[in-house]
């Protein structure tokens, strides 16, 4: 038998086994691209359909668009801004008030007693661009807790909201320099000093101008309109002037303020007010507000009210005159002066009020009218940007008989501390 030599027979097994090998890679090789094929079109699908979302979710403000921070994929949490204080302190009463309840006091509702004056919180969009050309719109809406709470946040447990100070829709419409536009529940126009109390104003305790010949939030809407940058006007419409977040008559008020800047230092406001409180009752009247700041360190300011009255039978009136003067000796430290009259002379107007809505706060006397008197002097004592410390000497008098728990004149003495953030 011829046979062929050993050494051919590794190339035929060779050429077989390589024969082999590249069929199986060549089909191996078409059922991957078949494969990549499939995911790639997988890939165009969920792409397009991820796409659509994202496009879904930016038109409903849920994910950024534009230049929105991505730090924070919300596009309404990107663009809110979080403020707000903390505020304590510790007050006695000379007179020692049998109930622990100063008469006609607002702040510290109780005698001798450590207090948690407010805690703030204020969310906002970013500032309103006052624009002819462009709308633009915006909200802010404030709560605070705490003792003093019952008297700034006038009629929010109406609404549901007990702790609610203020909730306002703001919109810029393009129409001259741009008319501004608010609706909501909305801070008074009155008064020179805010009722955050300490955390903004130089003195710590509330004057009495603030609580007697001013008035709370109320619901309503506003329109201010920019003529030149020395001149503006605020005209509102609102729930009554002490009706708040609720209405209950058919009766409104409306408020003007005319906002002059004669100079780069002074600054003036005009407001006048009158309407329907109730059916039976009417109440107009007027205020001015000023302030210049005299040099870089000192300050003064100036609040007038008139008041009228006009219910079923006489009709009565309420004015107050107030001063304040203020000086930084250095940027952490500066004194402030405040004196206040208020005057009542047809008994309708200071007597009988319970402060703050608190029982055994109001004035009692047998007096028929009168007249209050404060003078206040406050140390701010800034030590980091963040905090602010205020002893505060006070001095009150009264005309009325008795006025001040049974006495006519006190003097209360503490500090207060606020944290802003």
């Amino acid at each position: 038998m011829n046979k062929k030599p050993f050494r051919n027979r590794p190339k035929h097994r060779t050429l077989l086994l390589g024969t082999l090998l590249a069929s199986g890679a060549s089909l191996a090789m078409g059922q991957e691209t078949g494969k990549l094929d499939q995911l790639e079109k997988e890939n165009v699908d969920l792409r397009k359909r991820l796409e659509a979302l994202e496009a879904m979710a930016q038109k409903e403000g849920i994910m950024p668009s534009g230049d929105a921070s991505p730090a924070m994929p919300i596009k309404a949490m990107s663009e809110m801004m979080i403020s707000g204080f903390v505020t304590a302190s510790y007050f006695y009463d000379t007179r020692t008030p049998k109930d622990n309840v100063s008469d006609g006091y607002l702040w510290n509702q109780r005698h001798n007693s450590f207090s948690i004056n407010k805690v703030k919180l204020t969310i906002a969009s970013p500032a309103v661009e006052r624009s002819g050309s462009d709308w633009d719109a915006g909200y802010r809406a404030s709560l605070i807790f705490g003792e003093n709470a019952n008297a700034v946040n006038t009629g929010g447990e109406l609404q549901g909201l007990e702790a609610l100070r203020e909730a306002y829709v703001e919109v810029n419409a393009p129409l001259g320099t741009g008319l501004n536009i608010k609706a909501g529940q909305l801070i008074s126009l009155l008064n020179y000093e805010s009722g955050d109390g300490g955390a903004a104003n130089a003195n710590f305790s509330q004057g009495y101008q603030w609580y007697y010949t001013g008035n709370g939030p109320s619901a309503g809407v506003q329109l201010g309109y920019t003529f030149t940058d020395w001149m503006d006007l605020k005209v509102r419409v609102q729930n009554g002037m002490y009706a708040g977040a609720v209405d209950g008559n058919n009766g409104k008020t409306a408020m003007a303020s005319l906002g002059l800047k004669p100079d780069s230092k002074t600054w003036i406001n005009l407001i006048g007010f009158g309407g329907d409180e109730s059916s039976s009752q009417t109440v107009k009247g007027g205020s001015i507000l000023a302030g210049r700041q005299m040099t870089e360190k000192f300050g003064l300011g100036l609040e007038l009210d008139y008041f009228h009255f006009n219910p079923p039978g006489a009709s009565s009136e309420l004015m107050s005159a107030g001063a304040w003067v203020t000086y930084d000796f250095t940027p952490k430290f500066g004194i402030a002066l405040r004196g206040e009259y208020l005057s009542d002379p047809d008994g309708g107007g200071l007597k009988g009020i319970l402060v703050g809505g608190r029982a055994g706060s109001a004035i009692t006397s047998t007096e028929a009218d009168g007249n209050l008197a404060s003078l206040t002097l406050t140390f701010n004592w800034r030590p980091t940007p963040n905090i602010k410390v205020q002893p505060e000497v006070r001095y009150d008098t009264t005309s009325y008989d008795g006025g001040f728990d049974g006495k006519t004149d006190r003097v209360i003495v503490g500090a207060g501390v606020s944290y802003l953030f």
